[in-house]
């Protein structure tokens, strides 16, 4: 991705201490970049409402032919954000006929992945991290395999 180099010239400027600047400067431009890439939909604040107790906005959405994507932005805490993103993942596949869901939660810098398995009725975290912007290539690869049907 030719926005490696943008961000590492522009880091050093920003201050990245909320969650607003975050998704400004490292999420939106990666995601715009995969839609670009991909051809997919993208959403922003989708809301998404299951049932009075199953609701709320997800932050991304992305939407390929076959295959969704959720991305959960936090200021702080991956393990507050997984948990957010997993009921965001089952209340998605309340209303979606997919069996296999895809979600990431990020602080910018840093990027952790899930499935969640409809039919198995299973959550599955990554172990692994990707950080931004020394793992920018491997994270596009990710997030274009997601989109475009690759089993990861």
């Amino acid at each position: 991705m030719d926005i490696q180099n943008k961000l590492e010239d522009i880091l050093p400027f920003v201050n990245l201490s909320n969650e607003t600047a975050r998704r400004e400067i490292l999420v939106s431009p990666i995601l715009l970049e995969i839609v670009h890439f991909c051809h997919c939909q993208l959403r922003i604040e989708y809301p998404l409402k299951v049932n009075d107790w199953l609701k709320g906005s997800l932050d991304y959405l992305l939407r390929s032919t076959n295959d969704l994507l959720v991305i959960e932005a936090k200021n702080d805490d991956l393990t507050r954000g997984f948990t957010q993103l997993a009921v965001e993942l089952i209340a998605l596949a309340e209303v979606e006929k997919n069996n296999i869901f895809y979600g990431a939660v990020t602080m910018g810098d840093v990027w952790r992945f899930g499935k969640l398995n409809k039919k198995d009725q299973q959550i599955t975290q990554d172990i692994n991290l990707f950080k931004i912007p020394d793992d920018l290539k491997d994270l596009g690869e990710v997030l274009v395999g997601i989109l475009e049907g690759v089993e990861n």
